[in-house]
């Protein structure tokens, strides 16, 4: 397993991943990612860059926190383990973020790194956290 993501904090990061990127819109979110550059326009592909967003449509601040919570909770699930390194990704929350359930977000988050062609299965990523019954 890589490292973990580092995180997008700044308004132009965001805006670099929206305006360049790909995206997929999904019942509990969409999911952003734009291949990472750097400053001489060389890719990137040792990290994974990871940011979250929720407007103000979703809800008053205590949904958007709650949201953006549960954002996080599926994404240290499944970006870290499958994400395709080299990237940048960003997760926005919908209105049915703070209502979908957990299986069917992290299900969502799934589904849309494999429509955007960025699923990267790594060696022994699929045992890991793992209860044997």
């Amino acid at each position: 397993m890589g490292k973990a993501p580092q995180r997008l904090r700044h308004r132009h990061e965001f805006l670099r991943v929206a305006r360049g990127g790909k995206k997929c819109a999904m019942p509990g979110l969409v999911l952003q990612v734009h291949e990472q550059q750097s400053p001489n326009h060389r890719k990137c592909p040792e990290n994974i860059r990871l940011g979250f967003t929720v407007t103000r449509k979703v809800g008053n601040s205590v949904t958007r926190n709650r949201a953006r919570r549960r954002l996080r909770a599926a994404a240290s699930i499944v970006i870290q383990k499958y994400a395709a390194e080299g990237h940048d990704y960003v997760v926005i929350g919908r209105a049915l973020t703070t209502k979908r359930d957990f299986g069917a977000l992290v299900g969502d988050l799934e589904k849309a790194l494999q429509k955007l062609g960025k699923w990267q299965e790594r060696i022994g990523a699929k045992d890991e956290g793992r209860l044997e019954p």
